[in-house]
């Protein structure tokens, strides 16, 4: 027991590790570094942004595959070639002469994500220890939470002495030279998981420790993927506009200031749930965290008796604890209401649906956004998410109903 619970919590850190550099070179620089390549590409920032989003609705394609790979050959195996496949992807876009060669380029990373981001490296702690699993799912959220703050200034300095090309070439060292050696040593540790075998049973699959019948199982699977795809396409619409949203309210150069709040408060939210999230199920913190997006948005739609400022600092609060609890309940609700067994295929399901869905939300907010003006995207963007609030809720009458049946 005390070597398993090492382990875990070596896989733990070699991945926050992994984690901080997979996010920020493959997501977060993009931002930083778009100005730059629109400046010699001739690009405005829609083309930009769009080629962005055909990277994640290309891994939201490609996350079944990447799970159920993880599954049959062991989610270690799969993170190690995912490094290589980033690598390479960054080098083809640092060596690509034009936009028509740099913009498939460019979406080729969106390929390696799904292997290497988050829902793989749930897969690798489950499939470790699938007991202490939730617990070191909310520690490397935590830990991987510091990638924007490392990679933006990052970013930002590197930008000040080297190309854009230089940087991504910088880049894929980093998968190549760091993550590559962990991501093979944790394929060392890691085993296959059992395929998903269909059964006629309507007892839940204890063995596993999944509380759902197996007759409630689809039905779950799809009400889960679609909940968080609402949520993922509030956060997403909201976090891509982030600033410009804050501005047009009303904020002007106080916008900045507030959205330095966000992350801050995504910090605080996985911090305290890793302290007492083991007094709520996954199936309470999946709600709470869907409803509290739809809440701030409101924040923002106050009446004037409230002061903006501070419906402004409740928001980047609000949303900011939102996005936090989100991305830990992707990777524990599904563990907790279906099992290991087949973890990695399921989550890779609800993944896929996440990011397709995700990968459209800034523009269709951005389209919103400039033609009905800020309130208006707001609103819409609150319903979105108050429809994920009762998926989520119609899961738990689901999860009820099937525990009182068996």
């Amino acid at each position: 027991m005390m070597l398993s619970a090492r382990r875990s919590l070596a896989a733990v850190t070699g991945l926050g590790i992994t984690q901080i550099i997979s996010y920020g070179t493959l997501y977060y620089s993009f931002s930083i570094l778009a100005p730059a390549m629109g400046e010699e590409f001739g690009r405005s920032r829609e083309w930009l942004f769009a080629a962005f989003s055909g990277t994640l609705l290309i891994g939201g394609l490609v996350s079944p595959w990447s799970g159920r790979w993880a599954d049959r050959f062991g989610a270690g195996r799969v993170m190690t070639l995912g490094s290589l496949a980033a690598a390479l992807s960054l080098i083809l876009c640092a060596c690509s002469p034009s936009w028509a060669t740099f913009a498939p380029a460019f979406v080729t990373t969106g390929i390696a994500t799904p292997f290497i981001l988050y829902n793989t490296a749930f897969a690798v702690l489950v499939q470790i220890d699938p007991q202490s699993a939730p617990r070191r799912i909310t520690y490397l959220t935590l830990i991987a939470g510091f990638s924007s703050t490392l990679f933006w200034p990052l970013a930002t300095r590197l930008l000040m002495s080297f190309t854009w090309r230089d940087i991504f070439l910088f880049y894929a060292a980093l998968q190549v030279f760091i993550c590559f050696p962990i991501h093979f040593w944790l394929s060392q540790m890691t085993r296959r998981s059992p395929v998903i075998r269909p059964e006629t049973t309507q007892e839940p699959v204890a063995a596993n420790g999944g509380t759902l019948t197996q007759s409630s199982r689809r039905t779950a699977l799809i009400l889960i993927a679609t909940g968080f795809a609402f949520a993922s396409f509030a956060l997403s619409a909201m976090l891509a506009h982030l600033v410009p949203v804050l501005g047009a309210v009303g904020l002007g150069t106080s916008a900045v200031v507030v959205g330095t709040i966000f992350g801050p408060s995504q910090f605080a939210s996985r911090l305290i749930n890793m302290v007492i999230g083991s007094r709520l199920s996954a199936m309470a913190v999946a709600i709470l965290s869907t409803a509290l997006i739809p809440l701030a948005f409101m924040m923002l739609l106050l009446p004037p008796p409230v002061p903006l400022i501070a419906g402004a600092i409740l928001f980047a609060m609000l949303f900011g604890m939102g996005s936090g609890l989100n991305s830990i309940v992707q990777g524990t609700l599904p563990l907790a209401l279906f099992g290991h067994q087949g973890y990695g295929e399921i989550l890779g399901k609800i993944t896929s649906a996440r990011l397709t869905v995700s990968s459209a939300a800034p523009f269709i907010f951005a389209y919103i956004l400039e033609r009905f003006g800020p309130h208006i995207a707001l609103t819409i963007a609150a319903f979105v998410g108050i429809l994920g609030v009762i998926t989520f809720i119609m899961v738990a009458g689901l999860v009820k109903r099937s525990t009182e049946g068996a």
